[in-house]
């Protein structure tokens, strides 16, 4: 990710933190759970683009997860971003933490 991606992170939690009807520490908590509703969305996607529900058929496209992963990816960096200004370091380290384990 370049500097831009971290840029719109910081304002998208910055325009939050402006908007939030809660405590700051209350808000930390309800964006890491805003993750697992993110998750649960591509989960629905993803049986509506497998026409999983056959009450529902084929109602999500893959396009529709891919929207809907962007959106847990997007969550998730804000989340972090939330709990420390270090946010882009902290997650580049865990990056390369996991693809020196892995690769």
């Amino acid at each position: 990710m370049d500097a831009s991606t971290w840029e719109t992170v910081e304002r998208l939690r910055d325009w939050l933190d402006a908007e939030s009807p809660v405590s700051p520490d209350e808000a930390r908590l309800l964006r890491v759970l805003k993750i697992g509703e993110e998750f649960g969305e591509v989960a629905e996607a993803l049986h509506g683009a497998r026409a999983a529900n056959p009450r529902k058929g084929a109602d999500h496209t893959w396009q529709d997860v891919q929207k809907e992963l962007c959106d847990v990816a997007v969550t998730t960096l804000v989340a972090l971003a939330t709990l420390t200004p270090d946010a882009q370091k902290v997650f580049e380290e865990r990056l390369r933490q996991i693809a020196d384990r892995s690769l």
